[in-house]
């Protein structure tokens, strides 16, 4: 027997059939006309009723099969129908549930009338075509009119009962259109200017109906909306409260469809097709608000959260969905909060891939991007500095409305002023914004938060591969200064990732600290320094090199360590006679960092030897340097010897740093 009759005919009642049929609950779809047995398949849980009941019908029925419940889904405008069955239910006392279709978005230029009579009575004062989406059953009425036959453009079901009753009123040849829907909002305003129509008549038919389509149609168009309101003002559920309520009725275990879908840059127009397929098809909504807002559609309910555990807790929540979702900026792809989505929702996500902003954006200022390097400064660490040095062009997701000109200042620092900062904001919405000028000339400039940079520097210096800037190459004062030599084997030793946090203690000139930051390009490095002349030293060359990721710290090791982040590496070069507290600090900051200490005295090398054995490195090395270089005299060459240097590595775990 079947546990649920829906009375159906419209696309709420076959969404309700086929959702009960594939939760295997035994349902029975009553429909009135074979016509609309059509839109449904039977099988072993569905099976369909075409047959048009009246009061006494339905009573006869409803003893037959004795439903659990009976949903009426029947179309808004069905007020005798709706009646018809909730009499009968209530004389055989069976559980009754009215599923009630949204109703549409009211527009501001429409005209609302109260019933079909009261439409034809407004059309009767106007002028021009009129196209009629109001279907065959009363279209005696709009005969009425006196001109009917020139005026009206009837758009019917194409049955041959429908265009017989149809052409007995003498509307037939172009004025009869026998088509069926679904119509998009193109479809309706071709037929309208198709037929040079100055209103349409419409039943507010809500989403399901396609009643936005029309009047997105009518607006394009320049048509004026005749809005036929609903016969009833009824109590009821809507069709996504109803399946929660048989999901618990029938304890049924729902396993909503979930789609993260990229939006592009926010408008519609780069929305994909596929985009707006999933969006069409979509009940619920989840994004953050701004991203939700730009396409959300009457018919969508919506949950603003961009939070990953929640949005997840949110799906788990609402299961009496279908098809949920969960809308993204531009591309998923492209530094997207997807990446955690997929990894929490596994293989049950389905992903749709939108226009990421620097495809969008790099075509609209007229670059390629496939040359450029490309990165997000939008909340996170990047040393654009670095990158816009070394290369020649360089795309950056911005996050604040000064971020141009927080880079426009650090490039004319730098004296980089003359590279060519492309800008992009509000990229593809009606206020956008693309330009492009000298960073010198963009100091001041305060734009938009939601942008992007793409910075053209025609001078910009490759980044070399391995370590061995020239001595030369530095400002030098009487600071002392790690030779070349000196400094590649300890970086060498040091085993710099380009994210390393590193400190420099005892930095002096700043040569192994400029290195360190060229090298480890987006971490961080601190060079501390007591002497006041090798700190401006340091300032010096870190401005000569263009190294942002170097900051200069004024004190003594260890105090001054002590309120910096932990490091992953740590270079020794003077210690002032604080060895063994220094490395405990760094211990304590971060038990498996990598050290390396170069000591010129057998003294300095005794106490690093002591440490070494307190601490119980793991991993230690010593590694004596002896170079030599050549001074030309007259037509020979002479080897003048440095200072021997012992390097010292150690780390407590094992392995790779």
């Amino acid at each position: 027997m079947y546990k649920v009759l829906v009375f159906a005919g419209t696309t709420e009642g076959y969404a309700l059939c086929r959702f009960l049929a594939g939760n295997q609950v035994p349902v029975c779809a009553c429909v009135a006309t074979g016509y609309g047995s059509r839109s449904l398949e039977e099988g072993p849980y569905l099976q369909v009723r075409a047959e048009r009941l009246d009061e006494s019908g339905m009573e006869s029925f409803l003893e037959e099969i004795r439903p659990e419940l009976v949903l009426d889904a029947t179309h808004p405008y069905a007020a005798q129908v709706t009646e018809n069955i909730q009499t009968a239910c209530r004389v055989l006392s069976v559980p009754y549930e009215r599923v009630l279709r949204e109703e549409g978005e009211h527009q501001g230029d429409a005209v609302y009338v109260s019933s079909t009579e009261e439409a034809v009575e407004y059309l009767k004062g106007t002028e021009g075509n009129i196209l009629l989406t109001t279907g065959s059953k009363e279209l005696a009425k709009f005969a009425l009119l006196p001109d009917y036959e020139e005026r009206l453009y009837a758009r019917v079901l194409s049955l041959p009962s429908v265009l017989e009753a149809c052409r007995d009123l003498r509307i037939e040849g172009r004025h009869l259109l026998g088509l069926q829907g679904p119509f998009t909002a193109e479809m309706n305003a071709a037929m309208l200017r198709q037929y040079d129509c100055r209103y349409l008549v419409t039943k507010d038919s809500g989403k399901a109906g396609g009643f936005q389509e029309k009047m997105e149609a009518a607006a394009a168009c320049g048509a004026v909306p005749v809005i036929i309101g609903r016969p009833l003002k009824e109590e009821g559920i809507s069709l996504t409260e109803c399946k929660a309520m048989l999901a618990q009725r029938f304890s049924l275990s729902l396993h909503p469809q979930v789609i993260l879908l990229g939006i592009g840059m926010g408008s519609e127009d780069t929305l994909t097709v596929q985009g707006k397929r999933a969006l069409d098809e979509a009940e619920l909504l989840i994004g953050a608000r701004r991203i939700v807002d730009s396409v959300r559609q009457p018919h969508h309910q919506v949950i603003y959260e961009y939070n990953s555990e929640k949005i997840l807790k949110n799906i788990e929540e609402h299961s009496e969905y279908e098809k949920i979702v969960i809308v993204l900026s531009g591309d998923v792809g492209f530094y997207s909060g997807a990446r955690k989505l997929t990894e929490a929702l596994g293989n049950s996500v389905e992903i749709i891939c939108g226009i990421s902003s620097v495809v969008y954006f790099m075509a609209k200022a007229g670059l390629s991007w496939d040359d450029a390097r490309i990165v997000s400064a939008h909340g996170r660490n990047c040393n654009l500095v670095s990158l816009i040095k070394h290369n020649r062009k360089v795309f950056a997701i911005l996050g604040t409305a000064d971020g141009v000109a927080r880079i426009a200042r650090k490039l004319v620092y730098y004296q980089m002023g003359e590279v060519l900062l492309y800008v992009g904001e509000n990229l593809s919405y009606l206020n956008e914004k693309i330009f492009a000028k000298p960073a010198r000339e963009l100091v001041e400039y305060e734009g938009d938060a939601l942008s992007v940079v793409c910075a053209l520097n025609e001078t910009a210096e490759s980044l070399s591969a391995t370590h061995g800037i020239p001595d030369e190459a530095f400002q030098r004062g009487k600071a002392p200064m790690t030779k070349e030599e000196v400094r590649t084997v300890s970086l060498a030793k040091l085993r710099l990732a380009e994210d390393s946090v590193c400190y420099d203690v005892g930095a002096g000139t700043g040569s192994v600290s400029v290195e360190m930051a060229v090298r480890a390009h987006q971490g961080r490095v601190y060079a501390i320094e007591k002497k006041e002349d090798a700190a401006q030293l340091l300032e010096i060359n870190r401005q000569r090199f263009a190294v942002d990721n170097l900051e200069i710290i004024k004190g003594e090791a260890p105090q001054a360590l002590e309120d910096l982040p932990a490091p992953t590496h740590a270079f020794i070069g003077g210690s002032s006679g604080n060895l063994k507290e220094i490395i405990e600090l760094l211990l304590k900051k971060n038990p498996n960092v990598r050290i390396v200490i170069n000591c010129i005295t057998l003294e300095t090398v005794t106490e690093a030897l002591q440490v070494i054995k307190d601490y119980a490195f793991e991993e230690n090395e010593i590694v004596q340097l002896n170079a030599a270089r050549s001074r030309n005299l007259g037509r020979y060459h002479m080897m003048m010897g440095e200072n021997p240097i012992y390097i010292i590595t150690c780390r407590k775990g094992g392995g790779s740093a």
